[in-house]
C-alpha cells in the first residue's frame, strides 16, 4: 500500500517540524558533559577522561529513548489512559521524525508506535496520516500491520484476527458514518483477487449493500474486539522488551528510594476514597429509589403527570436517572397512557441497535438513557426490537 513508508515522516505531517532538530540539543550536551569531563580528570590528576564520539552516544541514548517511549505508549494504550497515551506519543513521533532512516533492530519499535497512533484515531474519519486524503486511519494502521507482520518470525494466529479485524473494522466505520459509497472503495482497496481473500470480500459487500452498519458480522467483530486483540499483542511486544536500559535503570533508582511503596501507598488510599465516594453515591441512589416507590400512586400521578387536551395523561418530565427509568418501568401504565403512536424512524433504529450492540438485548433502560429516542420508553424499545427480528427473519 502507499501508506505503507519506511524513514523520516511516518506520522502526520504536522510534526514534520521536529525533523533535523531532534537531536541537536543532546549533541550539544553531550560535547559539554564531554568538556566538562575532560576538566573534572585533568584537575583531579587522575588524568584525561576519554570521550566516546557524540554521534554515537546520541544514537545509542536515542534508542533506548525511543524503545522507552514504545514501551509507555503501549502501557498507557493497554490501560486506557488517553492524556498519558498523547503525551507519549508525541515523545515518540519526534523521535522517530528526527531518524533519517529507521535502523534495522528499531523497526519492530516504529511500526508498532504508529500501529498504535493510528488505532487510537481508528473512528475519526477527519483525521488524517497520509497525503492521500481517502485513506483512514485504520487503513493507514493495515499497512503498518502488514510491516510488523514481516519483522516477526513466525506469524500466530492472533496476527491473522488482527489483520481480519483492522479490514473488517475499516469498512465498518466508514459505514457507520454514512460513508457507504466510501466504503464500496475501500472494499476495492483492501482485497486482492486471490481465493483465499474472496470468503471475507463477498460478505463484507453484501453487508455494504444493505446500508446497515449494525448487522451480526460487524457486531460479532466489532471495534472492542480490536482494541482487546491489539492489547494482547503488546502484552507479547511488552514481554519481549523487558530489558530496556532506561525502564532497568529507574526501576533500579525507584527500588533505591523505596519510591515504589510510597506510590503503592498513595495508589491504594486513593482506591479507598474512590470506594468510599461509590459507597456514598449508591446509599443515595437506594434512599431516591426507596423514596420514590414509597409514593403513593396519588403522589406519582401529582408529581409526573397531568390532564392536557383532552386526554388521560401525558408525561410532563423525562426521568434523568437509571433508577427513576427503573421506577417509571413499574408503573408503565402511567406513561404509556395517552401517548400517540410515533412512527419509528431509520435513525432511531440506528440508535436501538447500536444501543444493543454496546449493552446487549434486555438492558432497555441503558440503551433509552445512553441513546438519542424521540419520546420513547424501555418497553417501546422492546416491542421495535421484537419487530426488527420479525422483519429481518422474514
Amino acid at each position: 500500500m502507499a501508506a505503507a513508508r519506511e524513514g523520516a515522516g511516518l506520522g502526520e505531517r504536522e510534526p514534520d517540524r521536529w525533523r533535523g532538530r531532534s537531536r541537536q540539543p543532546l549533541a550539544r550536551g553531550l560535547k559539554m558533559a564531554g568538556a566538562a569531563g575532560s576538566s573534572l580528570g585533568e584537575g583531579d590528576g587522575g588524568g584525561r577522561v576519554p570521550s566516546a564520539p557524540p554521534a554515537e552516544v546520541e544514537a545509542v541514548a536515542a534508542d533506548w529513548m525511543l524503545e522507552f517511549a514504545c514501551c509507555c505508549l503501549c502501557r498507557h494504550f493497554g490501560e486506557e489512559c488517553p492524556a498519558e497515551f498523547r503525551r507519549w506519543r508525541d515523545v515518540a513521533q519526534a523521535l522517530i521524525n528526527g531518524l533519517s532512516k529507521i535502523p534495522t533492530h528499531q523497526k519492530k519499535t516504529v511500526y508498532l508506535c504508529q500501529l498504535l497512533i493510528r488505532i487510537a484515531k481508528g473512528k475519526n474519519l477527519e483525521c488524517h496520516f497520509e497525503n492521500d486524503q481517502r485513506i483512514s486511519p485504520l487503513e493507514s494502521a493495515l499497512s503498518f500491520w502488514t510491516l510488523l507482520e514481516r519483522e516477526e518470525i513466525k506469524l500466530e494466529k492472533l496476527h491473522e484476527d488482527i489483520r481480519r479485524l483492522i479490514q473488517i473494522q475499516i469498512v465498518a466505520v466508514h459505514m457507520e458514518n454514512g460513508y457507504f459509497k466510501e466504503a464500496a472503495e475501500v472494499l476495492e482497496r483492501l482485497f486482492t483477487d486471490s481465493e483465499s481473500d474472496k470468503p471475507l470480500r463477498v460478505k463484507l459487500a453484501t453487508v455494504i449493500k444493505s446500508k446497515d452498519p449494525y448487522v451480526p458480522l460487524l457486531q460479532s467483530f466489532s471495534y472492542n474486539l480490536l482494541i482487546s486483540k491489539i492489547k494482547s499483542y503488546i502484552e507479547l511486544f511488552m514481554k519481549e522488551n523487558e530489558s530496556n536500559f532506561l525502564i532497568q535503570a529507574a526501576t533500579k533508582q525507584v527500588e533505591s528510594k523505596g519510591l515504589g511503596a510510597t506510590a503503592l501507598q498513595n495508589k491504594t488510599v486513593n482506591v479507598n476514597e474512590n470506594d468510599k465516594r461509590n459507597l456514598e453515591t449508591k446509599r443515595r441512589s437506594m434512599k431516591e429509589q426507596q423514596s420514590i416507590t414509597s409514593q403513593s400512586p396519588g403522589d406519582i400521578k401529582n408529581s409526573t403527570v397531568r390532564p392536557h387536551s383532552g386526554r388521560k395523561c401525558r408525561v410532563s418530565s423525562v426521568p434523568q436517572s437509571l433508577n427513576s427509568l427503573q421506577n417509571v418501568e413499574k408503573h408503565g401504565d402511567a406513561l404509556a397512557c395517552g401517548r400517540r403512536r410515533q412512527r419509528w424512524t431509520y435513525k432511531e433504529d440506528l440508535e436501538l441497535k447500536s444501543g444493543i450492540r454496546e449493552f446487549g438485548v434486555g438492558n432497555w433502560a441503558k440503551i433509552l438513557v445512553h441513546g438519542d429516542f424521540n419520546n420513547r420508553t424501555s418497553v417501546m424499545l422492546k416491542d421495535r426490537w421484537r419487530t426488527l427480528c420479525r422483519i429481518e427473519q422474514g
